[in-house]
């Protein structure tokens, strides 16, 4: 969890926000495995971060000068830039399981959708 987040979940939590949202713990708990890739020649490494459901969310990131290339920071980079992607999925889930509850009884099929 960057200090950013740390800071915000501070500030949430003092103003008694506490209705279903996502957490940077929940964001970081959906991850169960990570690789990583250089293509030959290039600064730019992809981070493919492996969820718990078997979904693939990738990231990416490029030196713009290849004297500045350090594999380790393209890896934190990469890896970043695909943990945020999964913002926007668990929102998505999230916003949509509120929904479902929200409609009541509505019957549902096997993938959520109103039958």
């Amino acid at each position: 969890m960057s200090n950013d987040e740390t800071k915000l979940e501070a500030t949430l939590l003092a103003k008694g926000l506490n209705a279903p949202r996502l957490t940077p713990k929940l964001i970081d708990a959906c991850i169960v495995g990570a690789a990583y890739h250089v293509f030959p020649g290039t600064t730019l490494t992809v981070c493919a971060l492996t969820l718990r459901n078997g979904f693939t969310v990738t990231g990416e990131s490029a030196a713009a000068s290849p004297a500045n290339f350090d594999p380790e920071i393209g890896r934190q980079i990469a890896w970043k830039n695909a943990r945020e992607k999964i913002w926007a999925f668990e929102g998505y889930l999230l916003r949509e399981r509120l929904h479902q509850v929200e409609l009541g009884d509505c019957a549902h099929d096997d993938l959520g959708r109103i039958a």
